[in-house]
């Protein structure tokens, strides 16, 4: 049966010729009421015009198409297959040629949104370091002009000066220190050293490591009553002690006065343990939480809030998390609170 799907250039002139030739034919029979001059009509304007399109098709649409397509078979080929291409091109119809053409031209789409989503993604992270960097760095300055102006005499005054530069000095090393193991991270550098520990044990360790900066503002942390049974899970236990750190850290500087920050651990399918830190702080608005894991990125109202670290924690959380082939995840709501999660492998015997 014919088909137009996988339709030749030359089956296409044939096609088109036959159109031609049979009605006119047919015309000069009625007109001259004599089959040879019909059957020679038909011949003459059959082999005529198959000739003449096929011609046009093969010079001035088909060479183009087959340039076209030829250029794609480039673009997707390997360094070893290129030198194949540039002589030797897949037979295609058409059809499939004019489908390749979209499938390219789609993927040609995906590939310009996405290096104009990195390319707006650079120009906030290159911003937002700038911002991070410019705090510290300012701040440092003007101390060392005062003390330089004459403050250095004052005994009171330099010190008290000094001691706010060597903080931000420290903030920097730390903002550097995140950013050469954020990186490291990204390249897929990060070993892990899995072991069987109870998380429970390991969350009280970091309660107990922070409780000085709980205390400051009067948060109490503890673990979800219901969750003190001892769950073991097989991971890295530094790595997730950091993890644990960040988060808590997270939940003490956005908490409000006399909140509480809670951990709470559960078996889901027998294989992984979900771990959550919920706290009864300020919130995030929905827009924001898509966006919350990337390098630097904070709300308007975090930076409202003049609350140091460096804005990588939650990147390094979610490298880390990702290394142990898990997932992490964030809800919030305004004013209400927030709860980032986690899960982990269970012990392994």
């Amino acid at each position: 049966m014919f088909s137009t799907k996988n339709i030749s250039p030359r089956q296409l002139s044939a096609f088109t010729a036959l159109v031609l030739a049979v009605p006119v034919s047919l015309l000069v029979y009625f007109v001259e009421k004599s089959w040879l001059w019909a059957v020679g009509s038909f011949v003459i304007i059959l082999g005529g015009a198959y000739l003449l399109i096929s011609v046009v098709l093969e010079r001035f649409i088909y060479r183009k198409i087959k340039l076209i397509y030829k250029f794609i078979y480039h673009t997707k080929a390997t360094k070893k297959e290129e030198t194949y291409y540039k002589y030797v091109l897949p037979q295609k119809s058409i059809d499939e040629v004019r489908e390749d053409v979209e499938a390219w031209a789609e993927e040609n789409k995906q590939e310009i949104e996405l290096l104009r989503r990195n390319e707006q993604f650079r120009r906030e992270f290159l911003q937002n370091l700038s911002h991070e960097f410019k705090t510290p760095v300012f701040a440092i300055q003007g101390y060392v002009d005062t003390l330089l102006a004459g403050a250095l005499a004052n005994p009171d005054v330099n010190k008290k000066f000094l001691e706010k530069t060597a903080k931000n000095v420290d903030r920097l090393t730390h903002l550097l220190n995140d950013l050469d193991e954020i990186s490291s991270l990204e390249r897929g550098e990060l070993v892990l050293y899995k072991q069987s520990f109870i998380i429970q044990d390991l969350i009280k360790d970091v309660f107990e490591s922070l409780s000085l900066k709980a205390e400051e503002n009067n948060i109490h942390c503890s673990i979800k009553k219901g969750c003190e049974s001892p769950l073991t899970v097989f991971a890295d236990k530094e790595k997730i002690r950091q993890v644990f750190t960040n988060l808590v850290e997270n939940s003490i500087k956005y908490g409000r006065r006399g909140g509480n920050i809670t951990a709470s651990m559960y078996k889901t399918d027998g294989r992984h343990i979900l771990i959550e830190i919920t706290d009864d702080g300020i919130g995030i608005n929905e827009r924001h939480l898509p966006r919350l894991f990337e390098r630097f990125y904070r709300t308007d109202e975090g930076r409202s809030i003049d609350v140091g670290g460096s804005g990588l924690g939650l990147s390094i959380c979610k490298h880390i998390i990702e290394a142990h082939g898990q997932t992490i995840h964030v809800r919030s709501t305004e004013a209400i609170g927030t709860t980032v999660g986690f899960t982990l492998d269970v012990r392994r015997d």
